[in-house]
């Protein structure tokens, strides 16, 4: 993400992009079906359109089989469609290697950044070394390697486990001191690509830049992946996890990207079970929808939405907006946010917001949001957008914030 978008482009991208977003919008059953709500918690889950609806119906109709199991045509059909799902991930990251990097899937991102912890960090590290991991990031990325870091004290092996500095000011990773931390003993970075709560791209290319070449990065791409374009090639991260329920296909989908470049190779272990198949195959309808939808374009009208959110906010002084501050107002040069605003009012208690904002027609997310041990201890609410949110709903919404001043 840029680290400044001009204030003419900040007003004119809903206007740009108004009969494009149309268009998408209807193509959401759930919506078009409640007129009368308004869906703003897409950092929890996305909405699904209907061609990935009729995609997973096609195939539950026509072509449901156990992939890798059978000879027959709806089974070597099933195992096409993994295979080929696997390949397209892979495009989608604008892989640079394709046929050295691989793909497994899984139930989403804790479970793909849990699997890269079990069966690959554990065997990577050895007595003596060190992790970085992102305490103020959600527990999904925190839980993992701090149970890997577990398991290898009660083998008799001591790693140390070092928390990612941040900037006070802003949320942002801080980057000097990142470079400060690592060390020869350093063997594993864990990041975020956009925080859950401040809406913020943690800019990984310089989390590389601080910690040089060698290191292998792990990417939680949760609140990336279908809502900005995500390049393996620009990013240089090892792993990208990410959820299929979030970029718009069906809960319990989800995937690993591994590069297999730095450190041993990575493998899942055990027996490998019958895959999530109608999940792969949301997923993989889901990736051609936004695909031709245009992640760039997602990202300029989610971020134009959050901007005209926080410049409405930063007039309502009851409001708190959480992160950077310097960001907030239509024409600042800092980098916006990524579709996400999280706020509390300095009076009333964020379940009662949310249940006010309800009342209204508002749908947002009201509590800590899972964030590791460092992060924010006091409850919120967070409003998050995607390409079917209109500036309409926005102003919306500001008009009932300010009605609670």
């Amino acid at each position: 993400m840029p680290s400044a978008i001009p204030p003419t482009h900040a007003a004119d991208f809903p206007e740009a992009l108004r009969d494009w977003q149309r268009s998408l919008r209807e193509q959401f059953p759930i919506l078009t079906g409640h007129p009368g709500l308004v869906y703003l918690d897409s950092a929890a889950t996305a909405q699904k359109p209907q061609a990935m609806l009729d995609a997973v119906h096609t195939y539950l109709t026509t072509a449901n089989a156990n992939a890798g199991r059978g000879t027959y045509p709806w089974a070597n059909a099933s195992t096409t469609l993994v295979e080929r799902t696997k390949e397209q991930i892979k495009t989608f990251f604008d892989d640079p290697a394709p046929d050295r990097s691989t793909v497994h899937f899984t139930s989403g991102t804790t479970e793909g950044l849990r699997t890269v912890a079990r069966d690959w960090l554990v065997g990577a590290l050895r007595e003596g070394d060190e992790i970085v991991v992102p305490l103020a990031d959600h527990q999904a990325n925190v839980a993992p390697w701090t149970e890997a870091a577990d398991l290898l004290l009660s083998r008799g092996v001591r790693v140390t486990v070092r928390g990612m500095p941040y900037q006070s000011s802003s949320g942002d990773y801080d980057m000097r001191a990142l470079a400060s931390m690592v060390g020869p003993q350093t063997r594993f970075v864990a990041a975020t690509h956009v925080h859950h709560v401040y809406g913020a791209d943690m800019n990984v290319p310089r989390i590389r830049e601080a910690i040089g070449p060698d290191i292998p990065i792990c990417l939680d791409a949760a609140q990336s992946v279908g809502h900005l374009p995500v390049s393996v090639r620009d990013l240089d991260v090892d792993f990208v996890a990410f959820s299929g329920h979030k970029a718009m296909a069906l809960p319990g989908s989800g995937a690993v990207w591994a590069r297999q470049s730095r450190g041993p190779r990575f493998a899942p272990g055990g027996w490998i079970g019958t895959p999530n198949t109608t999940g792969i195959v949301s997923l993989s309808a889901s990736l051609d929808w936004l695909d031709e939808a245009g992640t760039d374009r997602i990202e300029r009208w989610t971020t134009a939405l959050a901007l005209r959110l926080t410049d409405g906010l930063r007039h309502l002084p009851a409001y708190q907006v959480l992160g950077c501050q310097t960001s907030l107002a239509r024409d600042s040069r800092v980098q916006h946010r990524c579709g996400i605003v999280t706020i509390r009012h300095h009076a009333i208690e964020a379940a009662d917001l949310g249940f006010i904002l309800y009342s209204h027609g508002f749908m947002v997310r009201t509590d800590g949001h899972c964030q590791g041990e460092a992060g924010e201890r006091t409850s919120s609410v967070r409003v998050s957008t995607h390409l079917y949110n209109t500036p309409d709903e926005i102003d919306r919404l500001l008009a009932v914030l300010g009605s609670l001043e």
